[in-house]
């Protein structure tokens, strides 16, 4: 009987052993080289506040900060980072329960292929463009506008537009762009072909300085990166959440070293002083902190490190 149970097992191995070796090969599951939907929600008191994604865009940041290139590359690779940084291009969907209100729209076209989905995201986020109450740019550089318009139409037909003063006097003067570098014509061309729809609709709300918005969002004058730069702050049951805009651009070197400036500011001298002014206080304060260019959410606290700080990226969380 043993010997039988063994010739039995030894012609059932062999049979199996002829069966893969005629069977074919099964290929392994093609990559899907896709990402998430770029949202992230957060709640705060009573608001509710979602990150969007417009994208990454690739900048040298070695050629553009303000610093010796070889310190500059050696922050970058003590972060695992090149000289080429992916820098994230975030926007923020603020919904106060009486009013959907965005803090700036991406660029759409305006800087390269692979920006431009802050409307996808935010339809895939649970909303639809219509339902915008109140867009608040902190500046009209393209990264910031473009996403205003698709299609050559209002990509938020039912909005009001509400920009600093400063800014869209500066932005959308023909003299201003005429007088500029070849280089910086497109950034006038560019908010100009944002917001003058805008304009034209009637649509457009400026503002001077500091200015509640809607209640619970305030603008915050904190000029230099342009001359109407602007940071909001959001606020509910005492819960806080400054979003900077672009007071500052690469975390690894800037966090560090808040005088180090970059080539994009209109006036780097004030804008190194709004950045150090806005630093100081969210470490001291605690408060959440969002910028337009930190690492997709981009929100999260500061603290003090030495001379410089320490950003700690807010831990992910359900909302149930």
């Amino acid at each position: 009987m043993k010997h039988t149970v063994s010739a039995l097992v030894a012609s059932l191995a062999l049979a199996l052993g002829g069966l893969a070796a005629t069977a074919p090969a099964i290929a392994a599951a093609p990559m899907v080289k896709t990402q998430a939907p770029g949202y992230y929600r957060i709640l705060l008191g009573d608001f509710e506040v979602t990150a969007l994604s417009d994208g990454t865009v690739k900048l040298p940041v070695t050629k553009l900060l303000h610093q010796d290139e070889k310190k500059t590359s050696k922050a970058l690779k003590d972060s695992f980072l090149g000289n080429e940084v992916d820098t994230s291009v975030n926007a923020f969907l603020v919904n106060t329960g009486s009013k959907l209100v965005l803090i700036d729209t991406g660029a759409a076209g305006l800087f390269g292929p692979t920006l431009g989905n802050v409307l996808n995201n935010l339809k895939a986020a649970g909303y639809k463009p219509e339902q915008v109450d109140d867009i608040v740019i902190t500046h009209m550089h393209p990264d910031h506008v473009g996403g205003l318009v698709a299609d050559g139409k209002l990509a938020f037909p039912n909005a009001a537009l509400h920009i600093d003063k400063k800014d869209t006097d500066y932005w959308l003067s023909k003299a201003n762009m005429d007088a500029a570098p070849d280089d910086k014509k497109g950034f006038f061309q560019g908010a100009m072909a944002s917001v003058n729809p805008y304009v034209e609709a009637g649509k457009l709300k400026t503002f001077q300085g500091n200015t509640e918005i809607v209640p619970g969002v305030k603008a915050i004058a904190s000029y230099g990166h342009t001359p109407g730069h602007t940071v909001y702050e959001v606020d509910s049951k005492g819960q806080k959440l400054v979003l900077w805009g672009d007071l500052m651009h690469v975390a690894s070197v800037q966090f560090n070293h808040p005088e180090v400036t970059i080539g994009f500011d209109s006036d780097s001298k004030a804008a190194r002083k709004e950045r150090e002014k806005a630093f100081a206080d969210a470490a001291k304060n605690g408060y959440l902190v969002g910028a337009s260019h930190l690492s997709f959410p981009g929100v999260g606290h500061l603290v003090k490190n030495g001379k410089g700080y320490t950003f700690l990226p807010i831990n992910y969380q359900g909302l149930k």
